[in-house]
């Protein structure tokens, strides 16, 4: 809750700032009071502090050359130059030609920062000779980077608190609760909708149905979805209408679609900016996914994860594009370019051959990146494959008739919901595979249930009908239930790995290869190293795994991961895993960002347990410290490999969150007559995508489903016919794979996957209750 407090105090603030007068007090930022002249400057004796708005600022610095000259300092190159402006550093910056040489050390996310922002500059001011008029407060706001004073040093007046004075003359300092920061727009009309104004209050009880009523006809003529009132700017939206009096009309359809949606854009982006710098320390992963809109347009959305959250960046038209690797890889450059290529340390992409020639030539250009499919991508397709062989498809089928015959029958679906304790059999995914083995393990929850109503005296009311007798025989066959029992428990652990995979909330990449070694152990040990039994399983997970998902960064995780490399009893000892972490080290020893034989001295230390790594702490908290926090307060006595380690167990496995992007498209671009371009609409995608984003920050459950309100549950295989495939509902798998709810604390989120105990204990204690021998 504090998190999403926070973050909208801070765009609330934004927004209030973007939208001021000029010459309306606004607090500097941290980095432009970085950027001023150090003590013995003039301007620090004056009484109003002046700040840098131009972003460039944070990378230059204003010096005094003496004779009222001003010269410039490059905190990148270290250079210094006399005269211009920061117009002129800013192309410095940039590496424009012309009027200044070019940076030789900028970065090339602050590179493409500063050529956006002077490629608007030179917009706003050709339109300005045109004769275009600004806004209604003389802003003209196009980008989240402005520069809207055309003076070179392009400064903000920014007023002080004024100090509170005596009657005798003397000032008063203020008192250090009336120097915070309140944002302007909650100081206007904003709140608390569990304590109303006095005049709501005294409002008679039809006034408040009258406008709630208004509320909701607006909300059904216009199909606004009934769960936007759960949107914490809803109320805040309400607040700010209530504060502004009688009289006020709402924003106009051209505001809302191009004036409001510029400035809406420039608030978010500031808060995703405010991400980089962890993509600086941690590195991140850049996750594309390519679809086709309604129109069948070939987009590909592009997102960048880190270990504090998701961005959305970009969704790009990919027409002329996604069919010839090298060009689709000059379009992971750019965004790579746009992130940083030194903080980017993976790219997940689904697994198409496009994709993948792509991925390949990005990593001949970027060493120092990994490419990967995606891992929840993988996931669904082993259990996809497993759905298709003949012993599970046969048993789904005798499932699906059993769940049909209940729920399109009045008197069996009444009879089991008086039954104590009853919940729904049919747990629905989108996706049939899914739905399947989800549905398996609830019909074996009910096999009390239903077994009892087959053997009621009232089921002669429904027995004279065939699919009634089908159904007893089925319900009344061991065999069924036995083998229901098998096919869930061989599917729990990959179940679980999905679960692991697709989570935004954890970093997952140090655990895919641990997930699936237990997987096919878990399968062996259930079949009691039966051959014939186990194979056809283990050969699929072997044949996805193998040739579609196994990279040398997943074996380098498991390897970095203390809890899999102090557990000696069951760490893999095969040659890959430690080939892993070579391939790694080679690969950023290639890059230049690594000292390859530093890192081999250091790797000892680490799996000897010397030095910080022996401290009897740092052992006990492997299992209860996230492997990338476990690093950082362990791996004092290993800097250069402490750095190496977070940087790759810091990022996920999967690409997941871009298909969760597909219905906002989708919603936004529903009605034909509603003709936004492809840019219109990618910034309408870039707010509303970002600020879900930051709200499932406040409840972890809806940041976990996929599927939310815009998409439809599809359920008819288990009550009338077959469904297309869609995505998988990972809140429906996860109560029922798991039998406890998890605990979704900082440390134990994946504490239950990896844990011993629960392969060890459960498997056993199925193995006393289901038949083996009669699996066929």
């Amino acid at each position: 809750m504090m998190c999403s407090n926070i973050y909208y105090e801070i765009l609330i603030n934004v927004n209030s700032q973007i939208m001021s007068t000029p010459g309306s007090s606004s607090n500097p930022s941290e980095e432009a009071q970085s950027n001023t002249v150090s003590s013995g400057s003039q301007a620090s004796t004056q009484p109003n502090v002046r700040a840098k708005k131009d972003p460039a600022w944070r990378y230059i610095t204003q010096l005094d050359s003496g004779g009222g000259k001003k010269a410039y300092f490059c905190t990148f190159c270290k250079n210094t130059y006399n005269g211009g402006g920061i117009n002129r550093m800013k192309q410095h910056l940039a590496g424009v030609p012309g009027a200044i040489s070019a940076c030789p050390s900028c970065p090339g996310d602050i590179k493409f920062v500063m050529k956006s922002s002077l490629d608007e500059n030179a917009k706003k001011t050709k339109e300005k000779h045109a004769g275009v008029l600004s806004d209604t407060l003389g802003v003209n706001v196009d980008n989240m980077y402005d520069v809207i004073d055309d003076d070179d040093d392009d400064d903000v007046q920014v007023l002080t608190q004024q100090s509170t004075q005596k009657k005798d003359g003397k000032r008063k300092a203020p008192h250090a609760s009336q120097t915070k920061t309140v944002p302007p727009f909650l100081k206007r009309g904003m709140h608390d909708p569990s304590q109303p104004s006095i005049k709501a209050t005294l409002q008679s009880k039809e006034r408040w149905h009258d406008t709630d009523l208004a509320l909701a006809m607006w909300f059904y003529d216009a199909c606004i979805p009934m769960n936007a009132v759960n949107s914490p700017l809803f109320q805040i939206a309400m607040s700010k209408v209530a504060s502004m009096g009688h009289g006020y009309t709402g924003p106009s359809y051209h505001a809302m679609r191009v004036t409001l949606l510029k400035d809406a854009k420039q608030s978010v982006q500031l808060i995703v900016d405010s991400y980089r710098r962890y993509w600086a320390e941690n590195g991140c992963t850049i996750m594309g996914d390519g679809w086709r809109d309604t129109r069948q347009r070939p987009l590909i959305n592009f997102m960048v994860y880190c270990a504090k959250g998701i961005s959305f960046i970009k969704s790009v038209d990919a027409s002329d594009i996604e069919s010839n690797a090298q060009t689709l890889c000059n379009l992971f450059s750019e965004i790579v370019d746009i992130v940083g290529r030194q903080n980017v340390v993976h790219l997940v992409t689904d697994n198409a051959a496009n994709y993948k020639a792509a991925g390949r030539l990005l990593c001949e250009k970027y060493p120092s990146i990994v490419w990967s499919p995606c891992a929840a991508h993988c996931m669904n397709l082993i259990m996809k494959d497993m759905s298709e062989m003949r012993e599970v498809a046969d048993l789904v089928t005798l499932a699906s008739r059993v769940t049909v015959f209940v729920y399109n029958h009045k008197w069996p679906l009444n009879w089991l919901r008086k039954r104590p304790g009853w919940t729904e059999i049919i747990r629905p995914g989108a996706t049939r595979f899914g739905t399947a083995f989800i549905a398996l393990k609830s019909l074996c929850d009910h096999k009390h249930d239903l077994q009892a109503m087959v053997t009621s005296p009232d089921f002669k009311k429904v027995i004279r009908l065939e699919k009634a007798k089908e159904v007893k025989l089925i319900i009344l066959n061991e065999s069924f239930w036995n083998n229901c029992a098998i096919i869930v428990k061989v599917m729990t652990p990959m179940l679980r790995l999905l679960r692991i995979c697709d989570s935004d909330e954890k970093p997952a990449l140090g655990y895919v290869y641990e997930g699936m070694y237990r997987a096919k152990k878990g399968i062996k040990k259930l079949f009691r190293n039966n051959r014939e039994l186990y194979t056809p399983f283990t050969n699929i997970i072997k044949n996805r795994w193998d040739r579609m998902l196994r990279k040398s960064l997943h074996a380098a995780a498991y390897w970095l991961n203390p809890v899999f490399q102090y557990d000696q009893e069951n760490f893999s000892k095969k040659p890959e895993v430690v080939g892993g972490i070579m391939d790694m080290i080679e690969r950023y020893s290639s890059a230049g960002t690594v000292d390859g034989l530093t890192l081999m001295d250091q790797l000892k230390l680490f799996r000897e347990h010397e030095g910080s790594f022996g401290r009897k702490l740092a052992f006990a908290s492997r299992n209860t410290t996230r492997p990338d926090e476990w690093w950082k307060l362990h791996g004092g006595d290993a800097p250069e490999l402490q750095k190496f380690a977070i940087r790759i167990l810091s990022q996920t496995a999967s690409s997941s969150g871009c298909e969760r992007n597909w219905s906002v498209f989708e919603r936004i671009h529903t009605k034909r007559r509603n003709r936004l371009e492809h840019q219109r609409l990618n910034d309408l995608v870039y707010v509303h995508y970002n600020l879900r984003l930051q709200n499932r920050l406040k409840d972890y459950k809806k940041s976990y489903d996929p599927i939310d309100y815009e998409s439809i549950d599809k359920i008819e295989f288990w009550v009338v016919d077959e469904i297309p495939e869609g995505e998988l509902n990972y809140n429906e798998l996860e109560n029922m794979v798991e039998e406890e709810p998890p605990n979704y604390d900082e440390s134990m989120m994946f504490e239950s996957q990896v844990s011993q105990d629960d392969e060890e204990d459960d498997d056993g204690a199925a193995l006393e209750e289901i038949d083996i021998d009669s699996f066929r």
